[in-house]
């Protein structure tokens, strides 16, 4: 896979959008089929993913959940393409991922997929312009455009005004706040939210939830995992984990605010 394949290809946040959603127009963003994770210790054998089968369409607000233990992280990561599967089938905008090495990854990551962490994962001897302006510079962009997209993507979260600050001059919410300008400064296909809000309390948890609400209405695609079955109503569609294998997957009951 030549990295060109990657760069001309659209990404979603600025894909055609009709009636303030992003048209799906019929289109896989991500197809896995009989995806298997296995982890080897001591010669035991520990299957985190047994047979996954997962489409994503452009514009849909997925929830991955399940108890602890499940595969919900594992599936992110591979998701994520931080991770390989053991087996199976794993294709991105019609191209196959789960074979690339580590440098092929590493790119196709950078400019595909936007992450949201729970811990934030803020730099902290960074500014919060410089934390979101890192993962561009992996990019071969100019200047002006990578200070165009890392202002624009402040002002989308609210965060402006702190582009001078350092993360520990911030409250959690805000943290998490600039991390999902960091997430979408690169114009993702896909943000990716690993329990967005676990170390939040609930005003800011339900703050953050609202941004990732606006965020899906004005066209991101986005999957995230979450143990908490409020947040997991803000999804249209959920997918239930239970050892490692899809037990239901169902239209979620879609609510703005609990």
């Amino acid at each position: 896979m030549t990295e060109s394949g990657w760069i001309n290809s659209p990404l979603g946040l600025t894909a055609e959008m009709k009636g303030g959603k992003m048209s799906a127009a019929g289109d896989v963003l991500i197809s896995m089929t009989g995806i298997e994770r296995v982890f080897y210790t001591d010669e035991v054998e520990t299957h985190a993913l047994s047979g996954i089968d997962l489409e994503i369409r452009p514009g849909e607000y997925v929830s991955i959940e399940g108890p602890s233990g499940s595969g919900k992280s594992t599936l992110l990561s591979i998701i994520g393409l931080l991770d390989s599967p053991t087996q199976g089938q794993y294709l991105l905008k019609r191209k196959t991922v789960e074979n690339l090495d580590l440098s092929q990854r590493a790119m196709v990551r950078n400019r595909e997929i936007g992450f949201i962490f729970q811990s934030f994962n803020l730099i902290g001897d960074l500014t919060v312009y410089e934390n979101v302006e890192l993962p561009l510079t992996y990019r071969a962009m100019s200047g002006p455009e990578s200070k165009r997209r890392v202002r624009q993507a402040l002002e989308r979260v609210g965060m402006s005004h702190r582009i001078g600050h350092y993360p520990s001059q911030l409250s959690g919410g805000q943290q998490q706040r600039v991390a999902v300008a960091r997430a979408l400064a690169g114009s993702p296909s896909i943000l990716l939210a690993d329990e967005p809000t676990g170390n939040l309390d609930s005003q800011n948890a339900n703050a953050v939830m609202e941004l990732l609400r606006e965020l899906h209405e004005e066209g991101a695609t986005i999957c995230m995992v979450t143990h908490d079955p409020r947040f997991a109503r803000h999804a249209e569609r959920g997918i239930h984990l239970l050892d490692g294998r899809v037990v239901n997957e169902q239209e979620a009951t879609r609510s703005s605010a609990d």
